[in-house]
């Protein structure tokens, strides 16, 4: 032991340390992050179009809102962004009201209607920044999407539009690439779990076709060369009010609750290319699970499934069988009340004396135990860093007066 040199002693013992636990630490961030549960659900509600007769498209995304809320999700998990005011306009007959039938039975603006982005303020920058979360210091939370790797998130978008683009207020465009961009950046950021597009415009479906990331399920309300068209003409407002495709999106939705278990496929069937006068698209090649096994509240609504554990952090332990050998127990004993700590792996009817023998035999056993717990447990490998600058010290000691 006198040969080998102090320095070389304590990189080989320090190799040793973290080749030992960085693995296991690794594995077990892996396996959290593809354990990932369904924790919440966020909706982004765009229209893009200005102008008097685009009324429908305002229509389209209060209708959508308004469906949303009603099957659960809150308003702090809405981002709503209108880029004209219908309701002021001075054209309206009817002030501060909108209507998507012309029956005029239900008011979509109401008095509950939070605005997040309002008129100019909806451009394709700030959109893009509401996606992939890049916004200036001074835009408060209530603009902001604040999702997780736990998120469900559905993006709904209505405007004109044409072959992979997406006109926004009559003078920019949202390109698919500039959409794929914006779905890698919070794919690779971890702001969602599944997401969900959907789009009612001209040829929606080509704004899909750059999309790469996985979890990604996407609905247009036409196909490449198709146009979407308007539902229905109101004579009082003197404008159309809603969208075909969005009409029977609305339809399909008013038959449910919050606790239906209708699913995706369920809606994707619904669409009639005879009465949408259009051919709706769903592309599925990204999203991993079954539509007939997704209910749509997982995306329209926050109903989410509960998973009962036998612990209440269960879902964070290591899989990893070592961690038998390394819990440790305490047995409070009869004899005089005496405490002691004994290993898992040692039988019960031990005695004291063998206890007191192994205490003597190992008296680190403990302490290195708990580094090896800890060690398990590591979550982020800040923390892996944390506890070898911390051993480092003895452990160069140790080394240093072996060498003498």
């Amino acid at each position: 032991m006198g040969n080998i040199s102090t320095p070389l002693l304590s990189c080989l013992i320090l190799v040793l340390f973290f080749c030992s636990a960085i693995p296991s630490t690794a594995f077990s961030s892996s396996s959290s992050s593809s354990s990932t549960m369904h924790t919440n659900n966020w909706a982004v509600l765009v229209c893009t179009s200005r102008f008097w007769f685009n009324y429908r498209h305002m229509a389209n995304t209060l209708s959508l809102y308004r469906t949303v809320k009603r099957l659960g999700i809150p308003d702090e998990r809405i981002i709503l962004m209108l880029a004209d005011d219908m309701a002021c306009n001075a054209r309206n007959k009817y002030p501060a009201q909108v209507f998507n039938n012309e029956n005029h039975r239900l008011n979509l603006y109401g008095d509950n209607v939070e605005v997040d982005y309002r008129g100019y303020e909806v451009t394709v920058e700030n959109f893009m920044r509401v996606l992939t979360g890049r916004h200036e210091t001074a835009v408060p939370r209530s603009k902001r999407l604040l999702s997780d790797e736990g998120s469900h998130i559905l993006l709904y978008m209505t405007g004109h539009g044409g072959d992979e683009f997406l006109k926004f207020q009559d003078s920019e465009e949202l390109q698919s690439h500039d959409l794929a961009d914006a779905v890698k950046q919070m794919k690779e950021k971890r702001r969602f779990k599944e997401l969900l597009i959907m789009v009612d415009t001209c040829q929606a479906a080509t704004l899909f076709s750059q999309l790469q990331s996985p979890g990604v399920l996407a609905i247009g309300s036409s196909k490449k060369g198709e146009n979407s068209y308007s539902h229905h003409l109101d004579s009082d407002v003197g404008v159309s009010v809603v969208d075909r495709f969005t009409f029977y999106t609305l339809a399909f939705f008013e038959r449910l609750n919050m606790y239906d278990n209708a699913s995706l496929n369920s809606l994707f069937n619904s669409y009639n290319p005879n009465m949408l006068l259009s051919t709706a698209y769903y592309r599925t090649d990204l999203y991993q699970r079954l539509l007939e096994e997704v209910p749509v509240t997982n995306f329209f609504g926050s109903v989410m499934e509960t998973i009962h554990t036998d612990s209440p952090y269960r879902a964070l332990s290591s899989i990893n069988s070592r961690k038998s050998k390394i819990e440790m127990r305490l047995d409070q004993t009869s004899r005089g009340g005496q405490r002691i700590l004994e290993s898992s792996d040692v039988p019960q009817e031990s005695t004291d004396s063998d206890t007191r023998d192994k205490q003597v035999s190992f008296p680190f056993t403990h302490t290195w135990n708990t580094i090896l717990w800890r060690i398990e447990n590591m979550k982020e490998m800040n923390y892996l860093v944390n506890y070898g600058l911390a051993l480092m010290f003895p452990i160069v000691s140790f080394s240093t007066w072996l060498s003498r």
